[in-house]
């Protein structure tokens, strides 16, 4: 045993990082609590495309888990994955229910994305397009992503409701399942201001438990635990999402739309990516004399690897966790804090009986007929992650109308317009001109007025065909 241990030390470097195995063992444990609200969330909002729920879990644990090992083993970083908060929601609203695709197109945009992203990871081609977009603007996408995912919260709560006159208005504070919605996000609120690092996991299960306990005695519209689901499903599930990325490519590439998605898919990831790995890099001790982070390419690798074996599973763009931070809080340094996150993402593959409780409730119909579902148990998790994603806006120049209007345009565009990839849009297409207007146009990369061609022509596609 003691032999084991201490092969585990070397491969690991654990001592040469001042760490313990224990350590390690302890900050894998923290990380994965701190980001198992994914495994209810992902599937709730994925299921809207009509996806199998079985199919969405199982998919989502074996990325998690197949990305974290790589993560820990050929990285030898700290860093856990799972499908991207933001991203998942422009899977689901834009590219399947807006643009009308199927969820096996909306797939096979996220399998291209991967492979290109891996491709970006072992070439040069890296730093020429993090360099080529102002920082102002990843920013702003960042930060849009999080009031877009937040408004999905709000909506799913029942907090806000369509209401014609208006578009939006709030909705009813006497319906007993808006109620439940409400006491998780007044709770996570509560527990993250007391410094609780697990405050979104324990307030999706404190609002579930509570949801079971009014369930039982005898209130309406709550959630419950459905013993049919449980008992079929997630294999089966499985089967039917697995591969089912290569049934939608005939679809997806039927219009130009398709490049849009794509472009979107893998900008968001690779950017999200790049931001979180120099932020827990930099806490964990991983970043050289030099600022670039150690074994970069490498981490790079896993999260596309991630992405591509999600995709093919039945997952959308699967990215590393800024939760990891939790885990190197307690001590995290190096793979083997990944590799534990991976160990736990697959037993929690035993907990997908208890998944109904927190899918969704049915509250009523609409004029079409559709059910009107709230998720009351996961919306907190939406409103919190969409606070934690706007912190960057601090660090934009608002003091540069070049950055000014174009952050600007893409922060509301992507919330009145509801969607992610016109907001990135709009804003991609006003720098440039913005900067030629002020006599700038020379510090703007050949990348970004390609972007803008691009971006027009999409326009004016959509808008003809």
């Amino acid at each position: 045993m003691e032999s084991v241990l201490l092969k585990v030390s070397k491969f690991f470097k654990i001592k040469e990082r001042k760490s313990t195995i224990r350590t390690e063992l302890l900050a894998g444990a923290t990380t994965f609590l701190a980001m198992a609200y994914i495994l209810p969330v992902n599937t709730a909002l994925l299921a809207k495309t009509d996806m199998p729920e079985g199919g969405i879990f199982f998919a989502t644990v074996i990325a998690s888990m197949l990305a974290a090992l790589i993560m820990g083993l050929v990285a030898n970083y700290p860093v856990a994955l799972a499908p991207g908060m933001g991203i998942n929601a422009f899977f689901t609203y834009t590219v399947v229910i807006i643009y009308g695709f199927s969820w096996e197109a909306a797939l096979g945009a996220v399998f291209i994305s991967g492979v290109l992203f891996l491709i970006l990871s072992v070439s040069g081609l890296r730093k020429m397009v993090i360099n080529a977009i102002p920082q102002g603007l990843k920013y702003a996408v960042g930060a849009g992503i999080g009031f877009f995912i937040t408004f999905i919260g709000l909506q799913n709560a029942g907090i806000v409701v369509g209401f014609e006159p208006t578009l939006v208005e709030l909705g009813d504070f006497s319906h007993p399942t808006v109620l439940l919605g409400l006491f998780g996000i007044v709770l996570v609120i509560v527990l993250y201001a007391l410094g609780n690092k697990f405050a979104l996991i324990l307030a999706i299960i404190a609002t579930a438990v509570v949801g079971l306990i009014l369930n039982w005695i005898g209130v309406d519209m709550m959630p419950a635990y459905n013993s049919g689901a449980a008992t079929e499903g997630l294999f089966t599930g499985a089967q039917e999402t697995f591969l089912a990325a290569f049934r939608g490519m005939g679809e997806l590439f039927s219009t130009p739309q398709a490049l849009f998605i794509i472009f979107t898919f893998l900008f968001v990831d690779f950017f999200d990516t790049a931001g979180t790995l120099i932020a827990v890099g930099n806490q964990a001790g991983l970043i050289n004399e030099d600022g670039e982070l150690i074994d970069g390419n490498k981490a790079l690798l896993a999260d596309s690897i991630g992405t591509v074996a999600g995709s093919l599973l039945g997952t959308s763009t699967v990215t590393s966790y800024i939760e990891s931070s939790t885990g190197i809080e307690q001590g995290g340094r190096t793979g083997l804090t990944a590799v534990t996150v991976a160990v736990l993402f697959l037993l929690s593959l035993l907990v997908y009986p208890v998944l109904s409780v927190f899918t969704g409730v049915v509250v009523g119909f609409d004029s079409y007929g559709d059910p009107i579902v709230y998720a009351p148990v996961t919306s907190m998790a939406l409103v919190m992650v969409g606070a934690f994603m706007i912190k960057p806006l601090k660090n934009i120049d608002w003091d540069d109308v070049a950055i000014l209007i174009p952050a600007f345009l893409t922060i509301v565009f992507m919330v009145f317009a509801f969607s992610i990839a016109e907001g990135i849009a709009v804003g991609f297409i006003f720098y440039p001109i913005i900067m030629l207007c002020t006599k700038r146009g020379k510090e703007v990369s050949p990348i970004m007025y390609a972007l803008m061609a691009f971006f027009i022509i999409f326009f004016i596609l959509n808008a003809v065909v």
